[in-house]
């Protein structure tokens, strides 16, 4: 059963959460926290609250092997965008799309089969 979180609505384009998604899926939870807390990218700050998020749930509904637990998913989404307009010369008008992301993370523990 993956133990899941998510941060809809989050203040930063997908493309550039995306990447960071792409170093720590796969990986142990605890290794993943500290692939991210190196990292200078304002949403490596909030990939790492949503996996701490996903540990927490896990902590909750007493998960009996949270030291386990891989990143299965790291799903970063579009979220809906602010529409603005810039002036520019001439009084001709520039669009603007502040973006948004849904962020989700589902963590499980990994069986080896010998």
């Amino acid at each position: 059963m993956p133990y899941t979180a998510t941060h809809k609505y989050a203040r930063i384009g997908a493309r550039k959460v995306r990447a960071l998604a792409n170093l720590v899926r796969g990986k142990f939870a605890d290794e993943a926290l500290d692939i991210l807390k190196f990292q200078p990218h304002r949403g490596a700050r909030m990939l790492e609250k949503v996996i701490q998020s996903a540990l927490g749930n896990a902590e909750h509904q007493q998960a009996s092997n949270v030291d386990d637990l891989v990143v299965v998913d790291a799903r970063i989404d579009e979220g809906p965008m602010f529409k603005r307009i810039r002036p520019r010369a001439r009084g001709m008008a520039f669009g603007i799309k502040r973006r948004m992301s849904h962020i989700k993370v589902a963590l499980d523990a990994i069986i080896i089969k010998e």
